[in-house]
């Protein structure tokens, strides 16, 4: 295991201006209390460690909490709460699925797949990426990476092959259309599934504070319909419009 290096200079911002923050409380509103002001100085100081990033955003999270327990600003057991909160580890998971996806090979093998069965066209072979974009995207609840880290590298080596690339001016051929294709494609699946992006699950926790319970089958059965149609129109509308 190879743990992340800790870069200590890049300590000295984020602890300089959460001290300065903490002392200047008796300057602060009226309206405000000590522990919220000093509550703040921490958040501050927290989100100045993600920006210089000494260690990873996560390992920056995990001490700012840390600070805040210690420092007697919150209870642990209010720090923690996040932590047992059924959709963060929704996220969570799935997110360790999607890296499985890319880092097993599973999502090219998928790729490669659909290519063979449906990519003896042009207008087939948008449909096949975009079908990998489908069946991968219930387990990539990120659309970066899904698009990046398992369909785009396809539409790269297919481009390629049929000599369609920006450095000779030929991109137009194919990748142009293909590219383009799967960019709105993949738009269209990241709103068919919760655990397609990221921001469905946070969506999801919004809803549930305010009382309103949305399943993962519920999601997917009020999208299904008119994403299918979205899906089966758009590849061929943008061969009209922006043919290879």
């Amino acid at each position: 295991m190879i743990l992340n290096k800790i870069n200590y200079k890049r300590f000295i911002l984020p602890i300089a201006v959460g001290l300065i923050i903490w002392f200047l409380s008796p300057i602060k509103p009226v309206g405000v209390s000590l522990v919220a002001w000093h509550m703040l100085a921490v958040f501050i100081a927290t989100i100045l460690g993600c920006i210089t990033q000494p260690l990873p955003i996560a390992g920056v999270a995990l001490i700012g909490i840390t600070a805040s327990v210690l420092l007697g600003l919150v209870k642990m057991a209010d720090a923690a709460v996040g932590f047992g909160n059924d959709t963060v580890w929704m996220i969570g998971m799935a997110y360790f699925l999607s890296r499985g996806f890319i880092n097993t090979g599973l999502g090219r093998r998928i790729a490669l797949i659909f290519v063979r069965l449906f990519g003896k066209r042009t207008l087939g072979l948008s449909y096949a990426l975009i079908g990998v974009d489908l069946v991968t995207a219930p387990a990539t609840p990120s659309n970066t990476a899904r698009a990046g880290g398992i369909v785009m590298p396809i539409i790269e080596s297919l481009s390629d092959t049929f000599g369609s690339t920006p450095k000779d001016g030929t991109q137009s051929k194919i990748g142009s259309y293909l590219m383009f294709t799967e960019f709105h494609g993949d738009i269209i699946t990241s709103g068919m599934f919760m655990t397609a992006m990221a921001p469905n699950l946070v969506a999801v926790a919004l809803a549930k504070g305010m009382h309103v319970q949305i399943s993962w089958m519920g999601w997917f059965i009020a999208a299904l319909f008119p994403g299918i149609i979205c899906l089966a129109l758009v590849p061929w509308l943008i061969y009209k419009m922006y043919p290879p």
